[in-house]
């Protein structure tokens, strides 16, 4: 999540937000929290759009991780930030059921392509034998039919 996200989540100016995460900066090591280059803000800032006029920034944002998100609250002490970040660790714990429930049905899906996939194949042959057989020139009803059974020579 941005920085300016957070700060506006937790009702605060996103310096101070940043103050706080510079004075604790041993809280957030770089998998918490890292600062965006800037190839990675110019590209996303041209899939927001242009900024307006005097809305540029002056400092590349941080951005934060889960982790990082959760040391947010031992730096930022009030009760408002406290229940925001108890909001926010809720939100990541939903988008990780969600994401371990698409891996789940894609795997399912997976399991029953393959399963009747093979039958699919059958299910054609099936199919285009009919087929053949329908294109042949004579109907059946006009096939001379021969006797079953057992042919007895008297002339022995």
């Amino acid at each position: 999540m941005f920085d300016q996200d957070l700060a506006q989540m937790y009702g605060v100016l996103t310096k101070n937000l940043n103050k706080a995460v510079n004075r604790n900066m041993d809280r957030f090591p770089e998998d918490f929290m890292f600062r965006l280059s800037k190839e990675e803000y110019d590209s996303l800032r041209f899939q927001f759009g242009t900024l307006k006029r005097g809305q540029h920034v002056k400092y590349l944002p941080f951005v934060f991780t889960e982790q990082g998100v959760a040391m947010l609250s031992s730096v930022l002490k009030s009760k408002r930030a406290v229940q925001v970040n108890i909001q926010i660790m809720r939100v990541f714990v939903k988008l990780k059921e969600l994401i371990f429930s698409h891996k789940d049905l894609a795997r399912k899906i997976e399991d029953l392509e393959r399963k009747f996939g093979e039958h699919d194949a059958k299910i054609i042959h099936i199919f285009n034998e009919i087929r053949r057989l329908m294109a042949t020139s004579e109907p059946l009803d006009n096939y001379k039919r021969t006797k079953v059974g057992f042919v007895v020579d008297r002339h022995v």
